[in-house]
């Protein structure tokens, strides 16, 4: 007899077709029967060991974050529920060109350092890892050999590889060089993951210049990988930075996935119309794009990836001497605040829409939820005086929302018929940025059920089947015969996001159960002990 039939579900299946009413039956970590009502008249309905009365619930495949920041936090916290209570069964890990594989000693230690704002130092992580492949199997292991949370799919960081073979100089690589990002790569394609990231605003993957970054994505092209940048503007050059990613991966053959595919600050305000004409455009050419989004206005990062390029060459070390240097300091100043930093996306700091989320020393927690403006009022000094004794006596750890985003730009690029979501999730911090803990339920409540920008139906297929082939999983994504039993139950008529930016870390309502691998991680809305997450690598 099968192990679970899920009764009475109005299935929603991924295929962004009408929901049906569905006996669902799972066994194996498989979806091995679906019966549907119309079909079950007058026939026996199918029997499990367990029954689970899905009434006035939807069915779904399992949500796949297509841009997660949880690359040790999988390996550091085994409830992990900030992902698995919102019905995240896939998280895509390496992003922003920026991770910890493949690393040598050197390296390592100098990413560590360079995210510790994303991730934390790691000091309680053993990184007994150092190719790409050796991570994924970290990821399998997980927690005494049981696994992870929920799944995680692993995209090479071109940062970290161009650290690895260059450093952290801004110049062009040697031909050597150049060959040895392309063995890394390849190597870390070879091992399992899903393709490449890149940071183009963070050091040293900006450093790249568009020719080194088409070898590399040439590369990923040979084994079925896409490219995921995050491109070197999201403000006053916007347009220019999407269609130079467009450009680079038509020459070079590969896919694109564009991340955190949004347009900021208010150059950009009601722009989105012209982000989506340049896609629609290459896509009408023969172009293999997709992109993912956050459903919130304000964006996330370090304070520290405000800098200007120039300030940030060299790595940590060289960045702190230079912050402690007051003509130094004074010239990083100047960039910020008048001439628009690369690092800053080309646009004059604003220091009111930069808000602390959070620090690394505990001595600076006073100014966690205030902003740079604030939190200097209140000591009645300059702001950037106040944001480079933060840099400095936090050593570069401190995280930030930057409240600079657009709400009808926010709607009009989740309508795309190549968006997928992704949360972009920090998980650092007092108060970290809410779409942690609240990115798909709030798609499910606030824009399908309260504002209806996407039909259910609709929203479900951007957040499963889409990305699923985005990732080329040929398993899942879909509530299908056969497929893996990734799955979500969840109430339209209550799934809410908790998360507030007052209180960020609420775990959502509405989402009472969550199958991963065909294993309750959440029942009865409560985290349950099962660590059923493996590492998913690239299919050949």
């Amino acid at each position: 007899m099968e192990e679970l039939v899920i009764r009475d579900a109005d299935v929603v299946d991924g295929t962004g077709g009408p929901s049906y009413r569905a006996d669902v039956v799972v066994d194996g970590g498989r979806i091995v029967g679906i019966v549907q009502e119309a079909a079950a008249a007058g026939c026996q309905r199918p029997k499990a060991r367990r029954e689970l009365d899905a009434e006035g619930l939807a069915l779904s495949p399992g949500f796949i974050d297509m841009h997660a920041h949880s690359d040790l936090a999988l390996l550091r916290d085994p409830d992990h529920s900030a992902k698995a209570a919102q019905g995240v069964t896939l998280e895509v890990l390496g992003q922003d060109g920026l991770s910890y594989a493949p690393v040598d000693d050197r390296t390592r230690d100098e990413v560590r350092r360079a995210i510790t704002g994303w991730n934390g130092d790691g000091e309680d992580i053993d990184f007994d890892w150092r190719s790409v492949g050796e991570y994924l199997d970290r990821l399998d292991s997980g927690f005494d050999g049981q696994g992870i949370a929920v799944n995680a799919a692993y995209l090479i960081p071109q940062g970290t590889v161009r650290a690895l073979a260059v450093g952290w100089a801004d110049r062009e690589a040697t031909p050597r060089e150049l060959d040895r990002m392309r063995q890394l790569v390849a190597q870390g394609m070879e091992q399992g993951a899903v393709g490449m990231s890149s940071g183009l605003t963070y050091t040293p993957g900006m450093y790249a210049e568009d020719a080194e970054l088409t070898e590399l994505c040439r590369v990923v092209a040979r084994y079925g990988g896409y490219y995921c940048p995050h491109h070197r503007s999201y403000g006053a050059g916007a347009l220019r930075a999407y269609e130079e990613m467009v450009a680079l991966t038509r020459e070079a053959g590969c896919p694109l996935h564009l991340a955190h595919a949004t347009m900021n600050f208010g150059v950009n305000k009601g722009r989105a119309p012209e982000l989506l004409s340049l896609l629609d455009d290459a896509l009408a050419a023969g172009a293999d794009i997709s992109l993912d989004t956050y459903p919130y206005t304000p964006g996330s990062t370090t304070l520290v990836a405000l800098l200007p390029s120039w300030a940030s060459e060299g790595g940590p070390e060289e960045i702190l001497r230079r912050l402690a240097d007051d003509g130094t300091a004074e010239r990083i100043r100047h960039h910020l605040e008048v001439v628009g930093a690369d690092g800053c996306h080309g646009v004059p700091v604003e220091w009111d829409t930069i808000e602390i989320s959070g620090v690394t020393s505990p001595v600076l927690a006073d100014h966690v939820g205030r902003t740079v403006q604030e939190s200097a009022d209140r000591l009645g000094e300059a702001p950037w005086v106040t944001a480079r004794r933060l840099l400095l006596d936090d050593r570069l750890g401190t995280t930030i929302l930057q409240h600079v985003g657009h709400e009808e730009n926010v709607r009009a690029i989740m309508r795309h018929r190549v968006h997928t979501g992704g949360s972009d999730g920090i998980l650092q911090g007092a108060k970290p940025h809410p779409r942690a803990y609240g990115t798909f339920p709030q798609y499910l409540g606030r824009y399908v059920r309260e504002l209806g920008v996407l039909s259910l139906e609709e929203c479900v297929a951007h957040l499963t089947a889409r990305p699923a082939a985005r990732l080329r999983l040929p398993d899942r994504g879909l509530v299908r015969e056969g497929y893996r039993a990734d799955l979500v139950l969840f109430d339209p008529a209550t799934v809410a996001a908790g998360s507030s930016f007052e209180n960020p870390r609420v775990l959502p309502t509405g989402i009472p159960y969550v199958l991963v691998d065909g294993r309750f991680v959440i029942e009865d809305g409560r985290r349950t002990d099962v660590l059923a997450g493996r590492a998913v690598r690239r299919s050949p």
